[in-house]
């Protein structure tokens, strides 16, 4: 599932991509059939990232803000877009969307959720998430207050959206790692300056990736030795690599299951 740097950079491009422009919506497949006529011929007004959500907004200077005219979209583990030059090719698969511009066109496949969405929706979206790193307007002490009283592993809140959305298994290994904090640790047990320092370090580290697409975290004095985990991928610290030797205390990178996802960290460098 991407994570949260992933969808503002996608939000980014389709805003430059479709801003502004009379747009034409279908549904191949036919599951969003009725949505998508209904919105077919209207602007292309916005594209918005919360966390792992992305919200698109249409407009034609005259729509009821009551009514459903926004699509919002969960990519899950399955969902991606193509795009294609114009014409656009016959569809092929399960297309649940498909939005053509003045120059260009996007499918949409295998979504998690695909809906059309009023203000009012995306006012109790944004209700249930916790705050975004990549947004100017989070409020951090939210996700403070929610993680210094619960007694969940700090790693365990980390993932939870609800806590702060966007975070992905990725960036929950190593913000941990840079931080020194074991992921076993309860909330409660977080100071209030290892908060701020867990915070500070994903609005620095999430722009990076939102800007070249890769999760860059290791930082350049320690970015040698050992390759990444795969390749064209940034070195990591601790996230895939399990078992091998710490880059920074050269002790073997321990993992867990976690609420079903594996868990990376060392148990030397994070107490």
């Amino acid at each position: 599932m991407p994570e949260g740097h992933a969808l503002h950079r996608l939000a980014d491009r389709q805003r430059q991509q479709f801003g502004g422009q009379r747009v034409a919506l279908s549904s191949p497949q036919g599951r969003f059939g009725p949505e998508a006529a209904l919105l077919d011929g209207l602007v292309f007004a916005d594209a918005q990232a919360w966390g792992k959500h992305l919200v698109y907004r249409f407009d034609d200077g005259d729509v009821d803000r009551r009514a459903p005219h926004l699509v919002h979209i969960h990519l899950g583990i399955y969902g991606a877009f193509t795009e294609e030059s114009l014409p656009m090719p016959e569809p092929i698969g399960q297309i649940r969307l498909r939005m053509v511009g003045e120059h260009l066109g996007v499918d949409l496949r295998g979504p998690n959720a695909c809906e059309l969405y009023t203000d009012d929706d995306l006012v109790v979206l944004r209700a249930r998430l916790g705050p975004d790193p990549l947004r100017p307007d989070a409020d951090r002490e939210i996700a403070w207050d929610r993680i210094h009283r619960s007694r969940r592993a700090i790693g365990s809140l980390l993932m939870d959206q609800q806590v702060i959305a966007g975070i992905g298994n990725i960036y929950r290994a190593e913000v941990l790692f840079r931080a020194g904090i074991d992921p076993l640790r309860p909330g409660t047990a977080i100071s209030r300056t290892e908060f701020d320092q867990l915070w500070a370090d994903l609005v620095d580290l999430m722009p990076v990736g939102m800007a070249t697409g890769l999760i860059h975290v290791v930082r350049p004095d320690d970015d040698h030795g050992a390759p990444a985990y795969a390749p064209n991928r940034p070195r990591t610290y601790v996230y895939r690599r399990a078992g091998d030797r710490c880059r920074l205390c050269g002790t073997p990178v321990a993992v867990t299951q976690m609420e079903g996802r594996n868990l990376f960290w060392c148990p030397a460098c994070q107490i």
